[in-house]
């Protein structure tokens, strides 16, 4: 029987109510690079086989410093695929989950969270 998807999913359903901060819950991979009222600038970095804790984004660029390759595992179980290129550049709206490096090689990324509508 294969319980590591099962706890995945049950995991993030239990924490979406209580989704955190990725900062906070995966340290050693994020570093806060620039904050201000309007956004927070994120570098990302992991390893082959690492995988975060639940987390949550609001609405974010990322921009992929190196190719990479990650599962990324949403509260309803659904597991999006993703590969990158380095220089690719991808929006996503907000989302709780669980990031999976499945790739060969590291994952090196930037990402602007967006807080707030630019104020004129």
């Amino acid at each position: 029987m294969r319980r590591t998807p099962a706890l995945l999913v049950l995991s993030l359903a239990l924490s979406n109510a209580f989704a955190q901060d990725p900062v906070v819950t995966d340290g050693d991979k994020y570093t806060l690079v620039l904050e201000n009222e309007q956004v927070r600038v994120l570098e990302y970095r992991d390893l082959p086989g690492e995988t975060t804790h639940p987390h949550h984004h609001p609405a974010f660029v990322l921009y992929a410093v190196s190719p990479f390759k990650r599962s990324i595992t949403l509260p309803d179980g659904k597991v999006i695929q993703r590969e990158f290129k380095a220089g690719d550049v991808m929006y996503s709206p907000a989302q709780t989950h669980i990031g999976t490096n499945t790739g060969s090689t590291p994952t090196h990324a930037i990402m602007v969270e967006l807080k707030a509508p630019a104020k004129p």
